[in-house]
């Protein structure tokens, strides 16, 4: 099977699914599936528009409505998560997942599902430790805060990812794994990105939850976008026993959508099941785990750790026996197709009646009643309605509090993070930048991509391949100082070498004692080359 896979598309569906097309006339070559790593942008209307966190400058309808109307069909399955430049208030109203249009699946905030017989997984949004222990509370109308924290990632969902026993095929992550860089071609990288360098020396680029869960979920593919760069990496795993069969994952971070002769090197051939039907189909386990964790779900701000053996919960295992995953199967009758019941929720943009003052309301959409009464979940979206007709929202005047909290946690809680370190991955020249330590800012003052140049090219091929030492595990200090050693490999073979303990220490530009690195002298910096390029045209 050819899945085709995809950066930041940022509403241009046009112009990707034509790249496809173009590649079908000039190379023979027809993907079955296609896969977008966020920013996807499925915007319907200018109310979507409204709720959508970047600079006004950069709030164009792009395309996606058109496929929304039914005016055009994406001619080829498409499986999307959700970045940090969404229409949020549209994908909040599938946080289960479901279709944005007809061929256009959203996985939702965490989300696992099959089609031919490939086990594809993802997380939408992306980290941000001041807002991951809360629960998903935001609704539109959002204001300055909540247009941002509506797409940041939440512990639930990464806890029920975890849960996950069966193997993963493919899984799809917005920010990139932390520590990723350590395993392919980290020069090529700096070279082409060195305002990465700082981050990658002190190990604090990408998301700490995402590492997380590579370490545990070990998927065979992994693929990213965010930082508008390619890059390729080689992880192999470490056994927890002997008897276990070594895991390796090949990781590959997506530019912007580009031109056909670069998307064709992001077409891969997947092993699939012959006779499996060419139906999206919902996965068992993952709907056992929903059921299982379904009294887990939080609408509220206020920060909370997911259960864990520390002796404060009865229980912390979730994962679901063989028995509860056959409960699934049987109500389903055996049948995981995913019905086609995509419906229109909100009124499609009509370029000859523009309504510019268009205001965004909180919807429910049927997709997820439907999914909800059927397997016995909660409806996320009437939640967050019944607790502010009850008035029952709590933890407002609690937030400030919370945040202090946050750069407290104690280092045995695989969940927390102690500082907000993925945050500096956000000060990319060629990324839209929102300054997250704002509060009412001027967003119309921020620019992207100084350059419209494509980065030199380099090979994808997954060559650099290393073994996951205990040092790089993602812990709640892994903010400070710390002994990583790295494993290089031994002239052109292929062959593991560690190297001695006494590995000089990644050390930390410009970081206090608090792990609270040099963020202004790299906001500064990238602020001087916005303002120098603010007129450029960007893709």
């Amino acid at each position: 099977m050819k899945v085709a896979v995809a950066g930041c598309c940022h509403g241009a569906l046009d112009k990707m699914y034509e790249t496809l097309e173009l590649l079908q006339r000039r190379h023979n070559v027809r993907p079955d599936l296609l896969l977008c790593c966020g920013d996807f942008q499925a915007v319907r209307n200018e109310a979507d528009l409204r709720c959508m966190a970047v600079p006004a400058k950069y709030r164009h309808m792009q395309t996606f409505y058109r496929y929304y109307s039914g005016e055009k069909k994406a001619p080829v399955l498409t499986v999307f998560i959700g970045g940090n430049h969404e229409a949020s208030n549209h994908l909040q109203e599938l946080p289960y997942g479901g279709w944005v249009a007809p061929n256009i699946y959203y996985l939702g905030y965490a989300g696992v599902v099959r089609f031919r017989g490939v086990r594809i997984g993802g997380i939408s949004g992306i980290f941000k430790s001041h807002d991951y222990r809360k629960g998903h509370f935001e609704c539109p109308p959002y204001n300055q805060q909540t247009i941002r924290s509506a797409y940041h990632v939440r512990n639930i969902e990464v806890f029920k990812l975890k849960q996950l026993k069966r193997p993963i095929d493919i899984f799809m992550s917005h920010d990139w794994p932390r520590s990723i860089y350590h395993y392919g071609n980290k020069k090529q990288l700096l070279k082409m990105k060195s305002f990465f360098r700082q981050e990658v020396e002190s190990n604090t680029l990408g998301s700490p939850a995402a590492s997380e869960l590579l370490q545990h979920l070990k998927p065979t593919y992994w693929f990213s976008a965010h930082l508008h760069v390619k890059f390729a990496a080689f992880m192999q795993h470490e056994t927890n026993s002997k008897d276990e069969l070594p895991k390796a994952t090949k990781f590959l971070a997506l530019d912007k959508c580009l031109p056909h002769r670069d998307f064709l090197q992001q077409i891969i051939d997947v092993e699939h099941d012959p006779n499996a039907g060419d139906s999206l189909e919902y996965d068992a386990e993952w709907i056992a785990i929903l059921k299982a964790t379904n009294s887990l779900v939080n609408v509220t701000q206020s920060s909370w750790n997911m259960p864990e053996k520390n002796g404060l919960h009865a229980k912390w295992d979730y994962s679901v026996t063989e028995e509860a995953i056959k409960e699934v199967l049987e109500e389903l009758n055996n049948d995981l197709k995913i019905p086609c019941n995509f419906t229109l929720t909100a009124a499609c943009y009509d370029p000859s009646k523009p309504q510019k003052n268009m205001e965004p309301v909180h919807t429910i959409n049927p997709q997820t009643t439907e999914f909800c009464a059927q397997f016995g979940l909660t409806d996320i979206n009437d939640r967050i309605q019944q607790a502010k007709e009850e008035g029952s929202g709590r933890g407002e005047c609690e937030e400030e509090e919370e945040e202090e909290m946050d750069s407290t946690g104690s280092a045995e809680e695989p969940s927390e993070y102690n500082t907000d370190n993925s945050g500096l991955s956000s000060f990319n020249p060629d990324e839209i930048m929102l300054d997250e330590e704002g509060g009412d800012e001027d967003l119309s003052t921020c620019s992207v991509d100084p350059s419209p140049d494509h980065p030199p090219e380099f090979s994808t091929s997954f060559s650099d391949i290393r073994v996951m030492p205990d040092s790089m595990a993602v812990s709640s200090d892994d903010a400070t100082d710390s002994n990583n050693e790295e494993l290089e490999k031994s002239g052109g073979s292929k062959q593991v070498e560690e190297k001695s303990s006494t590995e000089r220490s990644l050390k930390r530009i410009g970081g206090d004692e608090n792990g609270n690195s040099g963020v202004k002298k790299i906001k500064r910096r990238n602020q001087a080359i916005y303002a120098a390029e603010d007129e450029d045209k960007t893709d």
